[in-house]
C-alpha cells in the first residue's frame, strides 16, 4: 500500500519494492529510543548532505555556463570543471595542446609508461565524458584524441572570446556525434571549416538581433522627446 510513497522518497522503484518485500518477510522487533534517536539523526544528516550536494551541483552548473559555456556544452560541467581545476585555470587549459588535454589527469600513468617503455595512456579526465563510454573498444583512443582536440578549441574560445554564447560548443558537440557515427556506421562527417563557418554566422546573426533589440527602446525614447 505504501509502495508509491516509498518510490517518492527513494526515487527508485526497485529499492521501494525491496523495502516492501523486506517488511513483509521480516518479523521485526521493538526499537529502543536511543537507537531510534541515532537513526533519525543519521537520516537527517543524509538528507541535509543530499540537499547540499544538489545546491553545489546547481552552483557549479551556473558558474560553468557563465565562465565557459562552450566547454560545458561539449563535455558537461563536471568534466569541464575537473579539467579547469587540474590545469589551474581556464587560461592555462586554453594554452595546453590537444595532446596534453587528452591525457590530463593521467600523468602518473604516462611517466610510468615512459619509464617502463610500456603503452602510454589514451585518456585522462576526459574518460568520464559520455562519448568515451559510447565508443567501441577499438575506437576509444581515437575518439578521446578527437574529443581532446574539440575541448582545446572550446576552452580557447571561452578564454579569449568576448562572446558568452554556447554556439561553438553546440557545433563542436555535433561534430563529436558525427565522428562517433563515422566510426560505427561509416557516415562521412562534415568538414571542420564548414562547421566553424556556420557557427561564426550564427553568432553574428545572434549579435545582430541583440543590437536591434537594444536600439528599439532608444528609438522609442527619442520619439517621445520630440513629441
Amino acid at each position: 500500500d505504501n509502495l508509491e510513497a516509498l518510490e517518492a522518497i527513494t526515487l527508485d522503484s526497485n529499492v521501494a519494492k525491496q523495502i516492501v518485500e523486506a517488511a513483509r518477510s521480516s518479523m521485526g522487533t521493538d526499537i529502543a529510543k536511543l537507537d531510534l534517536m541515532n537513526v533519525t539523526m543519521f537520516a537527517d544528516r543524509v538528507a541535509k548532505l543530499a540537499a547540499y550536494r544538489a545546491q553545489l551541483q546547481e552552483y557549479l552548473s551556473d558558474r560553468m555556463n557563465d565562465v565557459c559555456p562552450n566547454l560545458t556544452t561539449l563535455v558537461g560541467e563536471q568534466v569541464g570543471a575537473r579539467l579547469i581545476s587540474h590545469a589551474g585555470s581556464l587560461v592555462n587549459l586554453a594554452k595546453y595542446p590537444a595532446s596534453t588535454v587528452q591525457i590530463l589527469g593521467a600523468e602518473k600513468a604516462l611517466f610510468r609508461a615512459l619509464k617502463t617503455r610500456g603503452n602510454t595512456p589514451k585518456y585522462g579526465l576526459i574518460f568520464h565524458s559520455s562519448y568515451i563510454g559510447r565508443a567501441g573498444a577499438k575506437n576509444k583512443g581515437r575518439i578521446s584524441r578527437y574529443l581532446a582536440n574539440k575541448c582545446s578549441i572550446a576552452s580557447r574560445i571561452d578564454a579569449f572570446s568576448d562572446d558568452r554564447s554556447n554556439v561553438f560548443g553546440t557545433k563542436l558537440q555535433e561534430q563529436v556525434e558525427e565522428r562517433l557515427k563515422f566510426y560505427e556506421q561509416g557516415t562521412v562527417p562534415r568538414k571542420n571549416i564548414d562547421v566553424m563557418q556556420e557557427a561564426i554566422k550564427e553568432v553574428a546573426d545572434n549579435k545582430g538581433d541583440e543590437d536591434e533589440e537594444q536600439d528599439e527602446p532608444m528609438e522609442v525614447e527619442g520619439a517621445k522627446e520630440k513629441s
